[in-house]
């Protein structure tokens, strides 16, 4: 009986079965394989459908109606607008004019060399009145003390970060990115500009249209105004590329101006051999050092600053600043060290005061 029931069942299952049963039975002996190297199913790639779009065409940069770029700001375009002197011209230039940091045909206008001047004549009045309307009503002690205790941390996220370029232009678009969420932003600044920071908080006023309502020591909150519009803001056309600096006329003279060939050499090697008068880091905080110079030379003569780990080309925009600010004369830079000479204008005074005494007795 088992050897009819097996040939039964053989015959049914390679017959097409009647029932359910007979079929499932059916349906697993013909699609499932012994065989290991043999799947029950293989998947089939599907064809991929034919591309019948068009390879779209790159556009062409200098074909982009959009360009040249047009702005309206009313001043001319610099590197940096804190640390350039457009008084001083240069003497020669390390790469030639023709190469604007701007980019080939991407601005309106045409690089000299060290700015691209605007082409149009300003009406100073008609700016102060636009700005004053998006500055809006001076701010309330309340609304200011909210704003100061709102940015002044140093944990704050809307910082921008001041180096030794000073307030460039590509930091003007930064700033107007930041003004589109915030009412105000941070900056820190550090490095040579700090020698002078009323030179920065004017020139971050003038060129962004906003408002300094906070400094201590090295850091700034720069508002935005009560008006301020993140739609109408000023086109600002980014530098591509930071240009190399001119050629400037030398700026210590073999003999200062007012001695001799031999006092000039005395004058040198006084301040290689006294005790410097103060120790500079870099990018340090430098806001203390125009006053400590000052103070100085009531009592000394020559005065040496010790800059090492500086850099030889920050220890001479330290000098050149210094110049200014003091002012004194820069009459060596030599191993990272700077000398001060004072001039001659405190023998003078003192001369005058004292002709003046002898008059008066």
């Amino acid at each position: 009986m088992a050897v009819k029931f097996l040939s039964f069942t053989h015959k049914t299952l390679t017959q097409n079965p009647k029932s359910k049963s007979l079929y499932v039975s059916y349906f697993l002996n013909h699609t499932l394989s012994q065989d290991q190297y043999d799947p029950p199913f293989s998947l089939t790639k599907k064809p991929k459908p034919k591309n019948t779009t068009e390879q779209k065409e790159t556009p062409d940069p200098n074909n982009d109606p959009k360009l040249p770029v047009k702005s309206d700001l009313p001043f001319d375009f610099r590197y940096s607008y804190s640390e350039s002197n457009p008084a001083i011209e240069p003497i020669g230039y390390r790469e030639p004019k023709r190469f604007s940091p701007f980019g080939p045909g991407r601005l309106d206008r045409k690089w000299t060399g060290t700015a691209a001047p605007t082409q149009w004549e300003t009406d100073m009045d008609k700016l102060m009145e636009e700005r004053n309307r998006v500055l809006g009503d001076p701010l309330t002690e309340e609304e200011e003390a909210e704003l100061v205790e709102r940015y002044r941390h140093s944990d704050c996220s809307r910082q921008i970060n001041l180096g030794k370029g000073g307030v460039t232009h590509n930091m003007l678009d930064d700033i107007h990115n930041h003004w589109k969420r915030a009412e105000a932003v941070r900056i820190k600044c550090l490095g040579v500009p700090t020698l002078d920071m009323d030179n920065v908080c004017f020139h971050l006023e003038d060129k962004s249209g906003g408002k300094v309502i906070y400094r201590n020591i090295n850091v700034l909150l720069l508002y935005r105004g009560r008006n301020y519009d993140p739609e109408n803001r000023p086109v600002i056309p980014l530098m591509l590329w930071k240009p190399y600096a001119p050629i400037y006329p030398k700026l210590v003279k073999n003999v200062a101006d007012g001695l001799t060939f031999e006092e000039t050499k005395e004058m040198r090697n006084r301040g290689l051999n006294s005790l410097p008068l103060m120790k500079l880091t870099r990018n340090g905080v430098y806001v203390n050092v125009v006053d400590r110079v000052r103070d100085a030379f009531e009592t000394e003569e020559v005065v040496r600053l010790d800059c090492k780990h500086v850099g030889m080309s920050d220890c001479k925009k330290i000098g050149v600043k210094l110049k200014d600010l003091v002012p004194c004369v820069p009459i060596l830079f030599k191993d990272e060290q700077i000398i001060l000479w004072r001039g001659k204008r405190n023998q003078e005074l003192e001369s005058s005061t004292a002709l003046a005494q002898t008059l008066d007795a």
